[in-house]
């Protein structure tokens, strides 16, 4: 028979791995009114608190099709579990210029390119080819999902990368990194100063990118009061260029009215000028 310290320690143990309530009950045989005092003070990770959260919404699902028989409609689709490269970047995308609800999956971008690249994705990934376009007026294009099952998976898959990714390997990395500065990158330049920047409102997200490029051996700075990170300097945007760049086709739009440019130009060149204007 184990000691009560043994099994309080096991208990802790398992929280701190990731284990939901059930899942401890589960796994010990104890009680929840016997468990739960020795887990109250131990602060949920994102990974579990998004696992928790499905579990509650996975349990709403059940009850409502216990009372008016099945209602959600059978949509096969792959759900691959191991990362590569290009679901790294799959998801990313939603996650930056994008938007995951409890019905839907949706992506938004000016550039048709990083569109069509998300809908091809989804169908090569996960053989998704039932979406949804639109295009505002002003330009701005959206492609759209419209299922629970295909929303709950990405938006598992979201938690969970942002958990893997500081962990991951180098070419992972990079494919975040890709779709960040694809989403929500720009690039620019003076005689005074040259630099590539990314705006983003979660000062989490602006740190996570910090640390992935620390990783890279880029230097950037982190600006809290304008929500975005900036990298400068001759030998970080040169490794900026060979790492991570834009995608090709990505061009800024010269129909604003505060363009520099006037024109659409695409950022791997004004990259390619920023980095040429050193002397």
């Amino acid at each position: 028979m184990r000691h009560g310290l043994e099994v309080i320690d096991e208990i802790r143990g398992l929280r701190v791995s990731g284990f939901t309530l059930t899942e401890i009950v589960n796994h010990t045989k104890i009680a929840k009114s016997t468990i739960l005092p020795y887990i109250n003070n131990i602060p949920l990770s994102a990974y579990l608190k998004e696992k928790i959260r499905l579990a509650k919404l996975d349990g709403q699902r059940r009850g409502a099709t216990s009372r008016r028989g099945i209602s959600i409609k059978n949509y096969s689709f792959l759900t691959p579990e191991k990362w590569n490269v290009d679901m790294v970047n799959l998801v990313a995308h939603f996650l930056f210029d994008g938007s995951i609800t409890r019905t839907s999956c949706i992506y938004y971008n000016r550039s048709e390119i990083l569109v069509n690249m998300m809908a091809c994705k989804m169908r090569d990934l996960l053989q998704v080819s039932d979406y949804k376009t639109y295009t505002t007026p002003e330009g701005v294009k959206r492609v759209s999902y419209h299922n629970v099952e295909i929303a709950t998976f990405i938006r598992r898959k979201a938690g969970e990368l942002l958990e893997y990714i500081p962990k991951d390997s180098r070419e992972h990395k990079i494919s975040f990194l890709k779709a960040f500065f694809d989403d929500e990158g720009s690039v620019g330049f003076s005689r005074k100063k040259r630099r590539v920047r990314g705006y983003q409102h979660s000062i989490e997200i602006l740190t996570l990118i910090k640390g992935l490029l620390k990783d890279l051996d880029i230097e950037s700075v982190i600006d809290n009061r304008n929500v975005e990170i900036s990298i400068t300097r001759k030998e970080n945007l040169l490794k900026f260029q060979k790492l991570i760049n834009f995608t090709p086709g990505l061009c800024v739009n010269g129909n604003r009215s505060n363009s520099v440019w006037k024109k659409d130009l695409e950022k791997r060149e004004i990259l390619q000028m920023a980095i040429g204007s050193y002397l």
